[in-house]
């Protein structure tokens, strides 16, 4: 616990995350001032007037320059001026997870990767909640980590590469890397490394009492494990594959799961009774199965969990069935490596609908997937062009529609019985819309009208 009573803190940024953490800080007897360079809406600004912290709004002035120490909300940069105030000036930025941190006493488990955190975040929610056992969620999912520091029972959180961009004693428990691509290089100057060691910062304070669970399968992971391995102090190393045994953690064998501790196999259960498809989402339950285990719960909820888990809303979500044809809702795969894993669980032809707001894609990696298995692209967004440029040749048919109504009704027109329409964007969605969910609302209700 660390005492803030009397302390004078600026926090960066007045979005869920930031809001969250004024609010705790203020209840822990900080002297608090919210700083946001746009508009604060209109009901949260009430939320702070009605717990006397004051703030400001569409721009950052004197004041904000003036705290002991800064808290920034994962949406900031670090390169923006305020922020490089505070650390030319020698003082501490610190991340929410990184506040929030400090007022709970109670285990974490932290999951980060570039793809599949939401997933294994809410299939570990289910383990807990199969073995009746006390958890809170927060993080990256959409409840910040400072709305849940006083919640009882193990946190488990989602962690983005932001939040751990300025965490100083945050120590997960357990903490999970599921897998490192290219993904919002434009944060990290364009530098693959650098985003990779943004994501290692999650075992940064872990000790020999503690857990790291990584995916024995990436390469730049793996590469990662071995300079950790070096270090004086470093986690218990526990991996997962699909595709070979790993010295200490979970792998198939014989179409089973397999957990090895201590030199000792023990088998968990069949792979064919996991309730998600796909190469990935197998990873991703081997991960959780890892975590799980890691914090005493028994195999027997562990198994429950992984045979009845039905996955995540927005992270190939069926939504309906119509005239045989399957409507799937992929609108978080907002990276290319997510397409490819999302093609990757299906083997049956595709209608793909792909693009939005482009963050410097490369679609051609998905040239294999989509000759193999995607008769139409329908392209949408402010990336159409690009995606026509990259991909205009790779499937038979190649389609742009206008609006998310358009591409529904022509994806239905063109895909047959027992084939799948597919949203899958590789994209983000601020060009037409206001985040991931609404993109896939809009697609759910469009899907629905048919």
């Amino acid at each position: 616990m660390r005492e803030v009573t009397g302390t004078h803190i600026v926090v960066i940024g007045a979005a869920k995350s930031g809001l969250a953490a004024a609010q705790l800080l203020h209840r822990k007897g900080a002297e608090v001032f919210v700083s946001d360079s746009g508009t604060i809406p209109k009901q949260d600004k009430r939320i702070l007037e009605q717990a006397n912290i004051r703030f400001e709004e569409k721009g950052h002035t004197d004041t904000a320059q003036q705290a002991e120490f800064a808290v920034v909300s994962p949406g900031v940069p670090t390169e923006a001026p305020i922020v490089q105030h505070y650390l030319n000036s020698g003082k501490e930025v610190y991340s929410e997870i990184e506040v929030a941190g400090w007022f709970t006493s109670n285990p974490i488990i932290a999951i980060t990767g570039s793809n599949g955190k939401t997933t294994v975040t809410s299939w570990l929610a289910d383990i807990w909640r199969t073995a009746s056992v006390d958890f809170s969620v927060a993080g990256n999912i959409g409840v910040a980590f400072s709305d849940k520091a006083d919640a009882r029972g193990v946190h488990i959180l989602e962690v983005s590469s932001f939040q751990l961009d300025h965490i100083k004693d945050f120590q997960p428990m357990v903490s999970v890397i599921l897998n490192i691509t290219p993904d919002h290089l434009n944060r990290y100057n364009n530098d693959f490394n650098r985003y990779a060691a943004a994501k290692f910062r999650i075992t940064e304070n872990q000790t020999a009492n503690n857990w790291f669970i990584y995916n024995y399968d990436d390469p730049t992971i793996k590469k990662h494990v071995e300079e950790l391995a070096k270090k004086k102090s470093h986690p218990r190393f526990w991996g997962f594959s699909s595709s070979t045994e790993v010295p200490e953690g979970a792998f198939i064998k014989n179409d089973h799961i397999i957990f090895r501790f201590n030199n000792q196999d023990e088998t968990l259960m069949p792979v064919h009774d996991i309730g998600l498809n796909g190469q990935h989402n197998l990873q991703n339950g081997l991960a959780a199965a890892l975590a799980a285990r890691a914090s005493e719960i028994k195999n027997e909820a562990i198994r429950e969990s992984l045979r009845s888990f039905t996955g995540v809303e927005h992270r190939l979500e069926l939504v309906r069935k119509v005239d045989g044809v399957k409507y799937i809702n992929d609108s978080k795969a907002t990276n290319v490596n997510a397409v490819w894993f999302a093609l990757d669980s299906y083997n049956v032809p595709v209608t793909l609908i792909l693009g939005g707001r482009d963050k410097g894609n490369d679609y051609t990696e998905l040239k294999d997937q989509i000759r193999e298995k995607v008769h139409t692209i329908i392209a949408i967004g402010e990336s159409k062009n690009r995606v026509e440029e990259q991909l205009g040749g790779s499937s038979p048919h190649f389609e742009k529609a206008e609006t998310m109504r358009d591409a529904v009704r022509s994806a239905n027109r063109g895909a047959k019985r027992g084939e799948i329409v597919l949203l899958s964007p590789a994209c983000s969605s601020f060009d037409m819309f206001e985040s991931f969910e609404h993109r896939g609302k809009v697609f759910k209700e469009e899907v629905y009208k048919l």
